[in-house]
C-alpha cells in the first residue's frame, strides 16, 4: 500500500473547510491611516485592530524607531544570549518590569513564543496545567508541547478549576489564564483563581495581551486593576503589539523565573533577538501609555457610547466590558455575509468562525480604539442596526 501524501492531506482538509464556508483568506491592506485602511483601492473604516490606544502610527514611537534604526541598522543580528541583547532591549525590559510592578521583565519575538517557551520551561512530564478551555490557543499548545496533562476547565468557572487541581493534588501544577479573553472581551475571575492557586500550591500564570495598556490606573493591565501583586501572580506575560501598537511580547516576575528562562525558554534561546529600533519605539509606547490617559478615558467612553446604542438597538452584544465588543451571531456564514455587508458599507470587521470559536457561536468582533471618534461609533451602530433587523438570530 502506498504512503499516505502529507500535502494530499493538507489539501483535503482546505478542501473541507471551504466546503464548511470557513476557509480563511488573506487580505493585504495598501495603507493605513488612523483607524482608515485601504484595501483593494477601497478606503474603510476598521473595527477589527487590536490599535487599542491608537498608538501604532504615534510620531514620537516612529521617532523613536527612525532614531535607532539611523544609528544601529535594522535587524539585531543575533540571538539575545550572543550578542543581539542590545541597550534598547535592556531598557524595555526595565521598563516593563516596574511598570508591572515586577522584579525583572524578558522579552520575547512574539506572545505565541513567549507562552510556548515559559511552559516548556516550567512543565515536564507528570505535570498538570489547569486552563479555561477559552484560553488563547497559545497558552493550549504550550501546556501540550511541554507535555503536561491538559485539564480545561468551563470558562471562568473557579469552582471546576478547583475540582481539576484536586484530582491531581499530588502534582506539580500551573494554572494558567487569559486576563481579557480575545474573542469575548470579558475578564477572568484573577482574584478568586489567585486566591484558588494559593491554597491548592499551584503557580498561577496570567496572559495580559488585551489588558495591557488598557486596563489598570496607569495602564498596567487587569492585575494592576484588582491590586495583583508578583506574589498572587508569579507569571505574567503581554504582548506589545496591542494597545502598544508596536511588536513582540514578555514575560514578567521573579528574578529566580527570569534567571531560570534565561536558561531554559527555548523560543527565547535559539532565535534571533527583536530589532533594537522596535525595542526603542516599544520603550517610548510605554511612557505614552502611562502619561496620556487621555487615552484610556476616551476609549472608555467609545466602549459605553457603543454599549449604550447597541442596547437600544437590541443588538446581541456579548457581555464584555473591554475594547472587545463580540456580536454573537450564531452560525459561520450568517457571521461571514455580515462582514460582507459591513465592508460593502465601508467598515472593516472580523468575522470569527469555528474553530476559533465554537460551533453555533460564530461572531462578529468589533473592536474599539482611541484613535475612533464618536462619529465613527455611530456610523457603524447604523449599519450595525440594519445587518441585525434584516438577520434572524
Amino acid at each position: 500500500m502506498p504512503r499516505p501524501s502529507l500535502t494530499d492531506r493538507l489539501a483535503q482538509r482546505t478542501a473541507e473547510r471551504a466546503q464548511a464556508q470557513l476557509l480563511r483568506r488573506l487580505r493585504t491592506i495598501e495603507h493605513a491611516e488612523g483607524p482608515w485602511l485601504e484595501s483593494d483601492g477601497r478606503r474603510l473604516l476598521s473595527f477589527c485592530s487590536n490599535d487599542y490606544l491608537g498608538l501604532a502610527q504615534h510620531p514620537q514611537l516612529i521617532a523613536a524607531l527612525k532614531r535607532v534604526a539611523d544609528d544601529e541598522g535594522v535587524g539585531s543580528g543575533s540571538a539575545h544570549l550572543i550578542c543581539g541583547h542590545r541597550a534598547e532591549h535592556a531598557a524595555l525590559e526595565e521598563a516593563l518590569a516596574e511598570w508591572t510592578g515586577r522584579e525583572r521583565a524578558l522579552l520575547f519575538s512574539t506572545g505565541y513564543m513567549a507562552n510556548l517557551g515559559v511552559m516548556q520551561a516550567l512543565l515536564q512530564d507528570g505535570d498538570v496545567c489547569v486552563q479555561d478551555k477559552l484560553n488563547h490557543a497559545c497558552l493550549l499548545d504550550g501546556a501540550q508541547l511541554a507535555g503536561a496533562e491538559l485539564k480545561r476547565y468551563p470558562h471562568a468557572d473557579v469552582a471546576a478549576a478547583a475540582r481539576q487541581l484536586a484530582s491531581r493534588s499530588e502534582a506539580a501544577a500551573l494554572l494558567a489564564t487569559d486576563g481579557v479573553f480575545s474573542m469575548d472581551g470579558d475578564i477572568a475571575p484573577l482574584r478568586e483563581l489567585a486566591s484558588l492557586c494559593r491554597r491548592e500550591g499551584a503557580t498561577f500564570m496570567v496572559d495580559d495581551a488585551h489588558g495591557l495598556g488598557v486596563l489598570g490606573d496607569d495602564g498596567a493591565g487587569s492585575l494592576s486593576a484588582l491590586a495583583l501583586g508578583q506574589r498572587e501572580v508569579p507569571v505574567l506575560m503581554a504582548t506589545l503589539g496591542k494597545a502598544l501598537g508596536c511588536h513582540g511580547a514578555f514575560v514578567a516576575g521573579s528574578a529566580a523565573l527570569i534567571d531560570g528562562l534565561l536558561q531554559s525558554a527555548r523560543t527565547y534561546i535559539y532565535t534571533t533577538a527583536m530589532p533594537p529600533a522596535l525595542a526603542a519605539a516599544a520603550l517610548t509606547a510605554v511612557r505614552v501609555a502611562r502619561e496620556e490617559d487621555w487615552r484610556r478615558e476616551k476609549l472608555t467612553s467609545l466602549i459605553a457610547r457603543f454599549r449604550e446604542g447597541a442596547e437600544q438597538l437590541g443588538l446581541p452584544l456579548m457581555p464584555s466590558p473591554t475594547a472587545i465588543q463580540p456580536l454573537l451571531l450564531g452560525e459561520a456564514q450568517t457571521a461571514l455575509d455580515g462582514a460582507q455587508a459591513l465592508e460593502a458599507q465601508g467598515f472593516l470587521v472580523g468575522a470569527i468562525r469555528p474553530p476559533t470559536v465554537p460551533q453555533g457561536k460564530a461572531r462578529l468582533r468589533i473592536t474599539l480604539s482611541a484613535a475612533h471618534e464618536e462619529e465613527h461609533v455611530d456610523r457603524l451602530l447604523e449599519a450595525l442596526s440594519g445587518l441585525v433587523s434584516a438577520t434572524p438570530v
